[in-house]
């Protein structure tokens, strides 16, 4: 058995997602378990190298993780030959310049997503990699959620029939910072600096629902800032300019027919945060983060409307939980050891840049059939 070290440049590991999701549940979590194992018995083990702008928080990260190295230098990092992964979390608004420096010094490059602001750069930056010959990747962690996870099982053993339609239900209530903290930093309420609920949850959607269900053929979104007065970090009023609650329609390749309700201005009555109820000709599903319920066609019951009586059926009582088969890993971990397997020996790693460009063209055609207040097919955005 061999024990090889992959050394990343981990980029933007102090903000929230960074540091919970890729550093401590990730990253770190893989370093504690003793690496990747692959099926020939060698070991994979990064080696993280911190980078950002504020040394005094990459130290405390460094003393808390147990990681020896950090550096306010990205060219420097970039620049080193014994790196061998650029990861890159930071805002998004920054990370377009990143993640090209990194594939013209050669290095893999696995970043979250949106890739970047628009869709043509995006595609640009997933031409360079694939130019360049570097592995590449895009965070698309949804999929390896334990609710996904089981739906997808239902979709391959063609428990729906013939899928007619989807419906996401995303969101709560995003508090202004009047009575209590804030739960999100105060830049995702600036459009100018990198901010709105499309560019974040839009790239989110486009791969659960291509990668579960197909290709999106066209959009229609309305956008809105419902919440007009927000107060920042340092406790100053400003007016937010991003907007906080979308309403879309998709259609898909085939004819389903996809409802998108993504908000920070809504209060939860759901089992999750987020839903997603398919139906079919034979059977429907609600899959949540980690749960999945199921009613088939033979256990559907008959309603009939009569709204001057109590509705003797009990709806929630007739659907079955999909069970778990063997212990689900943190979405973000499960990723990272397939990018780390596919930088190390070749494997495929169908979660490319090229990928999450896709993810930044249903961005633009949302953002465009809004301002224009039209259907827009998902061809009309730059190829």
């Amino acid at each position: 058995m061999a024990t090889r070290h992959l050394t990343i440049a981990m980029n933007g590991v102090t903000g929230r997602m960074g540091r919970n999701q890729h550093l401590e549940r990730s990253i770190a979590a893989i370093r504690a378990d003793g690496g990747v194992t692959l099926p020939d018995g060698d070991v994979i083990v990064p080696d993280p190298i911190l980078v950002g702008r504020n040394a005094e928080r990459l130290q405390a990260l460094c003393d808390t993780y147990g990681v020896s190295r950090w550096s306010t230098d990205l060219e420097a990092v970039l620049a080193d030959p014994e790196v061998d992964i650029y990861f890159d979390a930071q805002l998004t608004s920054l990370r377009a310049p990143a993640v090209r420096a990194a594939i013209e010094a050669g290095k893999a490059v696995y970043c979250e997503k949106p890739l970047a602001d628009d869709h043509a750069t995006s595609l640009g930056l997933a031409r360079l990699a694939a130019e360049r010959g570097v592995p590449n990747g895009i965070v698309h962690d949804k999929l390896f959620l334990p609710g996904l996870v089981k739906l997808r099982r239902l979709i391959d053993s063609e428990f729906f029939g013939r899928i007619l339609s989807v419906r996401i239900d995303f969101g709560y209530w995003v508090f202004e910072g009047l009575t209590e903290p804030s739960q999100r930093p105060s830049w995702n309420s600036r459009k100018e600096d990198g901010g709105s609920i499309i560019l974040d949850m839009y790239p989110h959607w486009q791969y659960v629902i291509e990668d579960l269900f197909g290709p999106i053929r066209s959009v229609v979104t309305v956008g809105a800032t419902h919440v007009t007065s927000r107060v920042d970090e340092q406790g100053r009023t400003f007016t937010p300019t991003a907007d906080d609650a979308a309403y879309g329609i998709l259609e898909l390749e085939g004819g389903a027919i996809v409802q998108a309700h993504s908000s920070w201005t809504t209060r939860v009555h759901r089992g999750e945060l987020v839903e997603f109820h398919v139906d079919g000709t034979q059977g429907s599903a609600v899959a949540g983060l980690r749960d999945c319920r199921q009613q088939h066609r033979s256990a559907t019951p008959r309603p009939v409307w009569n709204p001057d009586l109590h509705n003797p059926i009990d709806f929630r009582a007739g659907w079955l939980e999909v069970p778990d088969i063997g212990v689900a890993k943190n979405g973000f971990r499960a990723q990272w050891e397939r990018f780390l397997t596919h930088v190390a020996t070749g494997e495929p790693f169908p979660w490319s840049l090229a990928a999450g460009a896709r993810g930044s063209q249903l961005v633009d055609a949302a953002m465009r059939s809004w301002a224009e207040r039209r259907w827009v097919d998902l061809e009309e955005v730059i190829a």
